[in-house]
């Protein structure tokens, strides 16, 4: 009876690990689905468009019919080395909001534009920048208002937020009609409204007070700024337009 007993168990601990074998594949299945749900082609499902891909194809040099050279993409990551020509969207965004990561050699010195046009001869005498910075050794990291995160020359961003030169920052800029947000490692930095009365004081103390179209384009280009010298890396950029 002893012997018959334990085979009994055993029979019945052996279906028993089946039984959790084939619930713990179902649930596997549904951790997959969960993660087919983030893929790429998911998230484009949600209104976001991945911006870096073997191919650029969503960009072109400024004034330029096809990628510069000095731009390379490896394992999902664009990077430059030496100067090169900045690079701009094919398409043109209005409202949206814009993701990426970032990192600089030390002493580095980069940016991100958006609603930009091409008709100056820099991409900057239109388009608002998104500093990107190693704010520890280079000189624009004295002055809040040209330091990472910031709106170039016109609103500051606090200390303390970036990282370290390469390290990986992450950014956000969201855009909807005249407000604009920056965004840094998860804190928001500063908020805009393009033609408020501080704006307009602020544009008039900078550099740009002469440039008639700077930062009033309702839409324009993405740009990335390769004009400076030194390494400059991103991943995961993303946009969405917002209605």
């Amino acid at each position: 009876m002893m012997a018959h007993h334990t085979l009994s168990s055993l029979a019945v601990l052996g279906l028993s690990a089946v039984l959790l074998g084939c619930s713990t594949a179902s649930s596997n299945g549904g951790a997959m689905s969960s993660s087919t749900a983030a893929s790429p082609s998911a998230a484009t499902a949600q209104g976001w468009r991945n911006l870096i891909d073997p191919t650029m194809s969503a960009w072109r040099g400024y004034r330029e019919a096809k990628m510069p050279a000095g731009w390379t993409v490896t394992d999902g990551v664009l990077s430059k080395t030496v100067s090169s020509n900045d690079l701009v969207s094919r398409d043109e965004y209005g409202d949206f909001e814009l993701e990426f990561d970032w990192k600089l050699h030390p002493g580095g010195n980069a940016g991100v534009f958006y609603r930009g046009s091409e008709e100056a001869q820099k991409i900057y005498f239109t388009a608002p920048e998104y500093q990107l910075l190693d704010d520890a050794r280079h000189p624009d990291g004295k002055s809040r208002l040209t330091s990472a995160g910031s709106d170039y020359a016109l609103y500051p961003a606090p200390a303390g937020v970036v990282k370290p030169a390469d390290e990986w920052n992450s950014s956000r800029i969201v855009a909807r009609g005249t407000h604009v947000e920056h965004w840094l490692n998860g804190q928001k930095l500063l908020e805009y409204e393009v033609g408020s009365p501080d704006w307009e004081t602020r544009l008039k103390a900078s550099k740009f007070a002469t440039w008639a179209k700077y930062g009033r384009l309702a839409k324009g280009h993405i740009g990335i700024q390769g004009d400076h010298e030194g390494e400059l890396s991103i991943r995961n950029m993303r946009i969405r337009p917002l209605s």
